[in-house]
């Protein structure tokens, strides 16, 4: 296959772009994040602290790099056990936008955040939690 200049710069083009939307999430601000998860409904339903109960939701301690679907103790939708999903920032920032787009049948009430910033800083938020 022969790259003439106007492919290589697509793909140098793309290549940034796929990057920079993976940093992305990674840019999320993990204060205002805490302010959002205390403030918001989130906890309402979900405690942060470690070993803590999982009141109506799963305990959110230590959910990045958790598989979806296997805190110990809680019992999850069939969808949410086979979604076959580690969670991270980026998945949980596009979770909390659009629960049920991301993970069909889950069964979390919550529509979903409105700004993809607040999402974002959420999930760094939530990596925090370690």
């Amino acid at each position: 296959m022969v790259l003439t200049q106007k492919k290589l710069m697509a793909l140098a083009i793309a290549s940034f772009v796929s990057v920079g939307a993976t940093n992305a999430f990674a840019s999320g601000d993990a204060a205002n994040g805490a302010n959002l998860f205390k403030t918001s409904i989130c906890s309402a339903c979900h405690s942060t602290v470690k070993g803590g109960a999982s009141p109506i939701g799963p305990n959110l301690f230590g959910v990045v790099g958790r598989k979806a679907g296997s805190l110990a103790g809680f019992s999850y939708s069939p969808a949410m056990k086979a979604a076959g999903m580690t969670w991270d920032e980026a998945n949980l920032a596009k979770y909390l936008m659009s629960p049920s787009a991301v993970i069909p049948g889950n069964k979390m009430i919550f529509n979903g955040l409105k700004k993809q910033e607040d999402a974002e800083s959420v999930a760094a938020y939530l990596a925090t939690l370690k």
